[in-house]
């Protein structure tokens, strides 16, 4: 819903029943129409962070996180203060809404080796950690592989895999968990959580679809000779929870199982139900519909006589 305004948005899912927004953040001179700029973060001072509240409080939502999901590690040096002073803003702004959670990613210079990256990122991003704290905000990573931001469909955020998370945890960031990545990556993304559903602040709801016959031509790594972009893998695609493959079941207990009382934020990029506004509606409906029905009861109090 990026090409709606704040109040349109709060709007609908207030109409329908959602009970938070996980609010895209993004540069003003992004070129993507799928980011979200819903708040200004730059700009955001104590009287709009005050009138923000009071939109949302009116339509009975809550912020879960902030969103600005770049590339913390870029190879362009001057590219990456840019993203990392607008993470640092993104941070400001938090503080400023009472807002304790922030989504990005490591991200990855794809000039550089992984071992590189990894030396590289124990330098730059403890810095991004500390600076969150100290405002009482905490980063989440997404564990996306970020496969289209390079040529070959490489990962390009070095979040991707368990091994990876012990790795960004040790420097203070948390997870914001999306099983569908780990589906695709053949990891099992029920037995993965169960070792870091602790260190998980936030979910991200996507589902996945896999196509194991068109798998068994192109390898894990997708298409070559056929591939359009960066993206175009050619064997799975993102579909809206209950319509792929995630055991949604297994993921929502296993997270109760480790304390998660944290949002679960659908995260919609199924081309299925996309396209016009009205088909983009149905799929978040279809998900709520579906993550509802694996909402824990609330405990009912029985009365007492005397």
């Amino acid at each position: 819903m990026a090409d709606r305004s704040l109040q349109e948005v709060l709007s609908w899912a207030a109409r329908h029943d959602f009970e938070a927004l996980e609010v895209g953040c993004w540069e003003e001179n992004d070129p993507s129409t799928y980011h979200a700029r819903h708040i200004d973060v730059r700009t955001l001072d104590i009287g709009e962070a005050a009138r923000v509240n009071d939109a949302f409080a009116e339509a009975g939502l809550s912020i879960s996180a902030l969103a600005y999901y770049e590339n913390n590690l870029h190879g362009d040096l001057a590219k990456r203060e840019s993203i990392n002073g607008h993470l640092k803003a993104c941070v400001r702004a938090a503080s400023l809404l009472g807002v304790d959670t922030v989504g990005t990613f490591i991200g990855r210079d794809l000039t550089a080796s992984v071992t590189d990256n990894l030396h590289e990122g124990a330098k730059v991003l403890p810095d991004l950690v500390r600076y969150a704290s100290d405002h009482g905000v905490t980063l989440v990573i997404e564990n996306c592989p970020m496969e289209g931001w390079g040529p070959d469909g490489y990962p390009a955020n070095l979040a991707y895999t368990p091994e990876l998370w012990d790795w960004i945890i040790e420097m203070g960031f948390a997870l914001n968990f999306d099983p569908s990545h780990l589906m695709w990556l053949g990891i099992d993304p029920v037995a993965a959580l169960k070792d870091y559903a602790p260190h998980v602040r936030h979910v991200q709801a996507k589902d996945v679809e896999i196509d194991p016959a068109a798998r068994q031509r192109y390898s894990i790594f997708g298409r070559t000779v056929s591939r359009r972009d960066g993206w175009d893998t050619g064997w799975w695609r993102y579909r809206i929870p209950g319509l792929g493959q995630v055991d949604w079941l297994g993921v929502i207990d296993t997270l109760y199982e480790g304390g998660f009382e944290g949002t679960v934020s659908v995260e919609h990029e199924d081309p299925v139900w996309g396209g016009t506004p009205e088909r983009i509606e149905t799929g978040l409906l279809i998900a709520k519909r579906t993550l509802d029905a694996l909402r824990a009861p609330s405990p009912v109090r029985t009365p007492h006589t005397i």
